[in-house]
Order: C-alpha cells, then structure tokens, then sequence
C-alpha cells in the first residue's frame, strides 16, 4: 500500500499541523505503508505536475493550517491541478484523509472544504483531522492526543486497506456533469499557450527529452566512450557536507555506465564507488548529462527528479537531503 502526503501549510516552525503529520507518518511506517510526502511550498514552481503523483498511490492525506482564513493558497493551487489535470478515473478510486489544524479560527469549515473538493473530482473521502492548537506544545505533551491521532490513522489505513465503499453524494454529480480533464499530450503551440497559464516548463521538458533521446541515439551509433566516472566521485567528495545524524545509502544507475554508483552516508563519513549494494533507502536512473550538470552547480537533485530528467523509488526525504550533504556551488 501506499500513501501520498501532501502538506499545504509554509513549513513554519511551531506550526501543529506538521506535528500530526510526522505522528501520522510514525504509525503508518510501523504498519508497512509506503509514504511519500511532498510539502507544496518547496513544488511552488511545478505544482501543476503534482496531479501525476497520484496515479500510484491507493490513498492521500491533504493536510493544511488555517493561519487566518481557509485552506491556503499552495493547498488550493495543488487542488485546481488536480481538476485541471488529474486522472478523474484514478482518483475516483482513492481515499482521501483530510488532516485541518488552526492556530485562528475555521479548522472545521477548511476540512469541510477539503472534503468537498475530493467528492467532486469523485474521489473518495475517509473521516479525518481538525482542531484548534494555539501552542504545539500541547499537542506534545498531551499523550491523549497522540492516541487520538493513531487511533484515525488506523481508521483511514483499515478504510483503504479493505476497500470500504463509500457512499455516493451530490457533489460528484457535477464531475459528472462538467469535469473535463485537459490532455498534456499537446502540439507545440498548444503546449506554449499552457505554459503561459500553468507552467513554463512544460513545453521546454517536451524538447529536452527530444533532445535527449537524440542525444543517446547518436551517442550508440558513434559508439561513444562511457563518462569519466572518476569526475563524478570525486565531486560527490570534494562537496561532501555532513548533517549530523544522516545516514543514508544512495544507489545512482547511470544510463551510459556499466555499474552502478553507490554513495554511503554516516553522518561524517561518506563512501562512493561504482558497484552493487546489499540495500539502499533510494534507487535512481539518470543520465551521464544530467549528473554532470548537478555536479558543475547548474541543476539540483530535486529538481532534476521534478523536471523527469531523473526517477527515482525509495523515501524522498532520503533524496531531498542529497541537496543539503552535497553542495555544488
């Protein structure tokens, strides 16, 4: 099983939402559920890709903090995605948990909003989480709140785990009605007239994988060398910087490379050398090119996985940190 986490506050120090998030997270990882979270202030600049993230998942949680009134704009831009652009077949099938703190007033009426948005993309909502928190150390240091928060988490994992039907309401009637889910399949010019209204990088991604795959084809009929690999470890030791308390084992399968390269982390000690692994919390494909441009400072990590220049499976935490221990400056 997996769930999507997607967290529309600003990330703000003290803010209770995050606080029953990572509660969430603690139980769903003790359950063996696979979550990803994306937190929708760092995807500013791509939200409008997000709505692909769902085809994989069997359930989401959308959390939000009312600081003054309603859901908030990144919440709200990530829900316009979904209706402009998300797979309404997919999403019919997924369970949706609403997660609402407010540190003002209006948690009841943002969940409800919450909600009502999931019904009419005709998603499938579960019972989820509200309250009024003005300091989160009350939420730390009141043990009937966590259970509380287990006891809903558990709820909404039994809901998608065994498939509970739920039942129809009005609210899906107008998908039906006037729902239209716009193609991204689009020529050129219909890509550039979008890009203008939801993203610039939509009709660039279009022709750098054209370029690309030109690029490699080219690349097999010269029978191009492989990359200088020794280039690439050791950039990943010269720009090495330990977070205290990281460990993590990366395992980077590199298109023109016959091995993959694997980069152990132990807080001040890092280990990179092409070859296999036993285990590794994130695996990822990329090009040559593109690690190349990572490692000379133009591109990051993160936003190499965001454009699709690079996929990856594991934890994103784990691979969102790649841009803290590794800086290309």
């Amino acid at each position: 099983m997996k769930i999507n986490i997607y967290y529309g506050g600003r990330g703000l120090i003290g803010d209770p939402t995050l606080y029953v998030l990572n509660k969430i997270q603690e139980v769903l990882h003790e359950l063996n559920v696979n979550v990803e979270r994306y937190d929708l202030y760092e995807f500013k600049n791509n939200i409008v890709t997000l709505p692909q993230t769902l085809k994989d998942s069997d359930g989401v949680i959308l959390a939000t903090t009312v600081e003054w009134y309603g859901i908030g704009g990144y919440m709200q831009q990530f829900l316009d995605a979904c209706w402009l652009y998300g797979d309404k077949e997919r999403i019919s099938k997924t369970y949706m948990c609403p997660i609402v703190m407010s540190t003002t007033y209006g948690e009841r009426d943002a969940m409800m909003s919450l909600t009502e948005a999931w019904e009419i993309l005709g998603g499938r909502p579960v019972t989820g989480i509200c309250g009024y928190v003005a300091d989160v150390s009350e939420l730390e240091q009141n043990t009937g709140y966590a259970r509380v928060i287990e006891k809903r988490t558990e709820d909404m994992y039994r809901s998608i785990n065994q498939k509970i039907p739920v039942f129809p309401n009005s609210n899906q009637a107008v998908k039906q009605k006037i729902s239209f889910t716009q193609s991204l399949n689009l020529t050129p010019q219909e890509a550039e007239q979008l890009s203008e209204l939801a993203s610039d990088d939509l009709y660039v991604q279009k022709q750098k994988e054209d370029i690309q795959e030109l690029a490699s084809m080219f690349k097999d009929l010269l029978n191009v060398k492989e990359p200088d690999n020794d280039m690439f470890l050791q950039a990943l030791k010269d720009h090495f910087r330990p977070q205290p308390g990281f460990r993590a084992v990366y395992k980077f399968n590199i298109s023109e490379s016959k091995k993959p390269l694997i980069v152990k982390v132990d807080q001040a000690k890092m280990e990179c050398y092409y070859g296999e692994t036993d285990s590794f919390d994130v695996e990822m494909q990329i090009s040559a090119d593109i690690m190349n441009e990572i490692v000379q400072g133009r591109m990051t990590f993160q936003r190499a996985f965001m454009s699709g220049d690079m996929k990856m499976k594991g934890d994103f935490k784990v691979l969102r940190t790649l841009d803290l221990i590794y800086v290309f400056l």
